[in-house]
């Protein structure tokens, strides 16, 4: 298996990493696969249910088993779970076994795209974009050091930014070094 051979994304929660990830894997012919999904097939339960009972804790200890399995496979798209960049193992499979793709937004755009999502523990607080703003705190720089190539996701269309991120990823997925701006911009044509 070789790292061009799989995308992983990675960014915050609401950034657009399984939507862009369907999308992605329908345009490379590759299967998807979504770090979350697999933790709740594989447990039976929902994340909260989880996060209630373990605690984040016991969450982070199957969502770096499930990393583990999920980075090992060929021809994958990936998309990940908004912390799992905070495991320095999971950071090493992504970096060592696939193109990572950080989808940034804004916590104010993130807020406006999760705020009656009740499916995300970390958000159900009195005031959960100051917790996307603490999230994106810690969890910018993490993303920044483990991602190939990074996409402003912004307020464009998914087609908009999907333009954007297949330029920069052909080159990488055809062996090529990357180009000297990792940065892609994506904005509305």
């Amino acid at each position: 298996m070789s790292k061009q051979d799989n995308i992983f994304l990675v960014g915050l929660m609401g950034a657009g990493k399984t939507t862009v990830g369907r999308m992605l894997a329908k345009h490379y012919g590759c299967a998807f696969r979504d770090s979350d999904h697999e933790i709740e097939a594989r447990t039976g339960v929902k994340i909260p249910v989880i996060f209630e009972i373990e605690g984040e804790a016991g969450f982070r200890k199957r969502e770096e088993a499930a990393i583990a399995d999920l980075t090992a496979l060929p021809g994958v798209v990936l998309a990940t779970g908004g912390g799992a960049v905070l495991s320095a193992a999971n950071r090493e499979r992504l970096r060592q076994n696939g193109v990572v793709v950080y989808l940034r937004g804004t916590p104010e755009h993130l807020y406006e795209r999760t705020r009656h999502d009740r499916n995300r523990p970390l958000l159900q607080t009195d005031d959960p974009l100051q917790k996307l703003r603490e999230l994106f705190e810690v969890r910018d720089p993490l993303y920044r050091e483990v991602a190939d190539i990074v996409v402003d996701t912004g307020r464009q269309s998914v087609t908009g930014m999907m333009r954007a991120l297949c330029g920069k990823l052909e080159p990488l997925r055809a062996g090529l070094p990357p180009d000297t701006a990792l940065t892609a911009s994506a904005t509305r044509p």
